[in-house]
């Protein structure tokens, strides 16, 4: 299996005029983002009625949820219309999941002055402005309203974002700028993809009614209707998928990028009962029992241990570490949609004791590395990442560096089992501490896990969150998960190390104190499977510190330092062969490599043949030393599987995640 490679989309924020009553309008493409007199008014009757949003919002069904998806998010002001609409109307328990498109969002302080023209919406973009941070190239999931409400946020060109979303569509918004002034957002590519995206009753609405928007809808399969405009707009369009029509162009019709492959198709739902065992109380594990429990499943939570975040998540201090590629690889997206989901969550976190927005430097400590972070500052926006010479990184970390890098201004440090208690916090997660499950058996349609003897707990759905301990079940068993001994040493703060003010990075890393202490790590083990602190790798990380900066070495009194005595902790992380994480449902094994065995012979070969699925069964593991960063959003992504919802990461992102992708390289390689 290939995986896609991209270039990092480019990325600028929105360029602003402002009028003489403080309204904005689009600098490149010379116009209105909202109407200067009717503003809320026309969202009401172009978006939200011509999609008849209160009567279907009323209609929901207990936890279910509807799609809206929308081009162009601009100021956001459809967003939070169809929001205060769906508070009004929804039944309590059902879910808006809002996806919107923008190839130049707004910068935070634009966004708050637009904004700021609608106090009468304070309820609802407050708490968007609250988590409008690290928005950067690609999907950006924001959520509100204790997960009632879903924004994903795809930064980039309409059509090539939404060609790798995976979602079905309920109620479409088109609200690019004019098609005269913006033609990209009106392209055939673009109607294409929705019409891929929307199934038999998908309604829509659109501001233009232009003659060569209704005849592409019309051909892509939507039924439309010009209906009346409002304000100064003569017409507008409504409209509702019905399918393609016969004598559509092959240009025009949706496109069938290729055959459907059921090793990497949504598994069947038969969730009547909404009831998940989580094993595992680590990142992960948590992770996924808060996404579920957002979604009103029940969980069990089942941790050997006496309480959550006992290993590897139990460190006093992680690093939010974007160590990216300038080629767009999967894993490399994932990271940087991954670090935004995280970056938010940390905003419900006490800042200070539990997390820190100081910034990562990441030393370019020889030539090759200097090189590698000059593709990096060309490739990403300066808001995510900035190549900075020696003096201002000196100036940045408040100590003496040998050397400048790349400076990450979002990024920091977090306390890991705060997160961890945070995520596991809700109403809906039951935790079972010192529950040991070490067989899983599947009896009539419930997952069962037992310690020996004793039956722990039971559900239809279970999920793998276990590191490597997940490969002691034998539906596991087979995945190449890998156990990586890693130790980290604590010194005590001095008053000449209080000057650190950013978490450093070359080989290994050090961090501002918490607290009274500096993390300083991490050694990389491969063949221990012994827990206990060594002085051997004490002593590799204070020579990694020396080789960070001699000065910081200095003022930690490092030289005084005893190996012997000095404090720490071990732990394992656990990781993949390709380093990306194993996030999704599982197949059986044997049966699958029997059911695809054709691949063999024909690697191009798609047989028709349904994944064998093992029902009900999922996983969430192999995060390695990346999982403050790609856990949580990998908890939404096992949650987007099991209710039927749009994927928090482009399509080909998830599939490189995928179980099933190692069984298919064995076949497609015949090893």
């Amino acid at each position: 299996m290939t995986q896609r490679v991209q270039h990092p989309p480019q990325f600028e924020h929105a360029q602003l005029d402002w009028d003489d009553q403080g309204r904005p309008l689009s600098s490149v493409f010379d116009d209105v983002y909202f109407s200067p007199q009717q503003g809320i008014e026309e969202t009401r009757h172009v978006f939200l009625h011509n999609n008849d949003l209160a009567q279907r919002f009323g209609s929901l069904a207990d936890h279910q949820h509807l799609t809206i998806a929308e081009t162009g998010f601009g100021t956001g002001l459809n967003f939070f219309c169809a929001w205060q609409l769906f508070e009004q109307h929804a039944p309590p328990s059902a879910r808006l999941h809002f996806v919107s498109v923008e190839k130049y969002p707004l910068s935070h302080d634009d966004l708050q002055r637009a904004l700021s023209l609608w106090p009468e919406l304070a309820p609802v973009t407050q708490p968007l402005l609250a988590q409008y941070v690290a928005i950067h190239p690609g999907f950006q999931r924001l959520q509100f309203d204790n997960g009632r409400i879903t924004l994903d946020l795809l930064i980039g060109d309409a059509s090539e974002m939404l060609s790798q979303l995976d979602a079905r569509v309920d109620a479409w918004f088109l609200d690019g700028f004019a098609p005269a002034k913006n033609p990209e957002m009106w392209s055939t590519q673009l109607f294409a993809e929705i019409a891929r995206l929307s199934v038999a009753g998908t309604t829509l609405g659109s501001f233009t009614s232009a003659g060569d928007v209704r005849r592409a809808l019309k051909d892509v399969g939507f039924k439309i209707k010009r209906v009346p405009g409002i304000g100064g707009k003569w017409h507008v369009l409504r409209g509702q998928f019905i399918g393609p029509q016969e004598q559509s162009t092959d240009a025009l019709s949706p496109p069938s990028t290729s055959p459907i492959r059921h090793w990497f198709s949504r598994p069947p739902l038969n969730n009547s009962k909404r009831h998940a065992l989580v094993i595992g109380a680590g990142l992960a594990g948590c992770a996924t029992a808060a996404s579920l429990a957002a979604r009103g499943w029940q969980v069990s939570l089942l941790e050997r241990h006496k309480a959550i975040a006992q290993e590897a998540s139990g460190n006093p201090q992680g690093v939010l570490y974007l160590k990216l590629s300038a080629h767009g690889t999967a894993l490399s997206r994932l990271i940087v949609s991954g670090f935004g989901y995280t970056r938010r969550l940390l905003e419900r976190l006490d800042k200070g004791q539990d997390w820190s927005d100081c910034g990562v430097l990441q030393l370019a400590f020889n030539s090759q590395e200097h090189k590698r972070q000059t593709k990096l500052a060309a490739a990403f926006p300066p808001g995510l990442l900035q190549q900075i010479d020696q003096t201002t990184a000196t100036q940045l970390a408040g100590i003496e560096l040998p050397a400048g890098g790349l400076f990450y201004p979002d990024a920091g440090w977090v306390h890991p089992p705060a997160l961890c208690e945070l995520l596991s916090r809700h109403p809906n997660i039951s935790l079972l501490s010192q529950h040991n499950a070490l067989q899983l058996v599947r009896v009539d349609n419930q997952w069962q896990a037992w310690d020996g003897e004793q039956l722990l707990a039971s559900a239809e759905v279970a999920v793998l969150a276990g590191a490597a301990e997940i490969k002691h079940f034998a539906q596991s068993a087979e995945l190449p998960l890998k156990r990586i001994r890693g130790q980290i040493s604590s010194l005590k703060k001095t008053a000449a190390s209080g000057a650190l003010s950013t978490v450093v990075c070359a080989q290994g890393y050090i961090a501002p104190a918490r607290l009274t202490e500096h993390t300083l790590g991490a050694s990389f083990d491969f063949d221990s499977d012994d827990l206990s602190l060594n002085s051997a790798d004490h002593i590799g990380n204070l020579q990694m510190l020396e080789e960070i900066s001699p000065d910081l070495s200095a003022r930690l009194n490092v030289a005084e330092q005893d190996p012997q005595s000095l404090a720490g902790r071990a732990a394992f992380r656990c990781t993949s062969p390709d380093y990306l994480p194993i996030v999704g449902p599982l197949a059986d094994q044997q049966a699958f490599l029997d059911s695809y065995n054709a691949l063999s012979k024909n690697a191009k070969h798609v047989p028709d043949t349904p994944c064998p699925w093992l029902e009900g069964l999922y996983i969430n593991s192999g995060h390695g030393s990346r999982g403050l960063i790609t856990a949580a959003l990998s908890g939404e992504l096992i949650a987007a599987w099991l209710n039927d919802e749009p994927l928090p990461v482009p399509r080909d992102v998830a599939e490189g995640c995928h179980p099933n992708r190692f069984a298919l390289r064995k076949l497609i390689r015949n090893l």
